[in-house]
């Protein structure tokens, strides 16, 4: 079990990590402990806003150690928009 110090310092590495990739890291705003998603995570394609991971089987349905997981998969990444014109 994490201290809320050392979540708060993992939280803080992933969304780096994120940010590196093209993607955000987002959290769950709800303060009901008895909501479906209160204290998830989700990972965001910061260029096409589009849900990566954490959307199923609802929205803010990671945990840290899930995104910690779906980071280190190195196909994760942002799709950078195609340039037309």
């Amino acid at each position: 079990m994490t201290t809320d110090t050392e979540a708060k310092v993992l939280e803080n590495r992933l969304r780096r990590v994120a940010a590196r990739r093209g993607l955000r890291l987002e959290k769950s705003r709800r303060r009901d402990p008895n909501a479906i998603d209160y204290g998830g995570y989700m990972l965001v394609d910061a260029y096409r806003n589009v849900v990566v991971a954490g959307a199923a089987p609802h929205l803010f349905s990671c945990s840290l150690a899930d995104i910690e997981h779906e980071l280190s998969l190195p196909g994760v990444k942002a799709k950078f928009p195609s340039s037309s014109g």
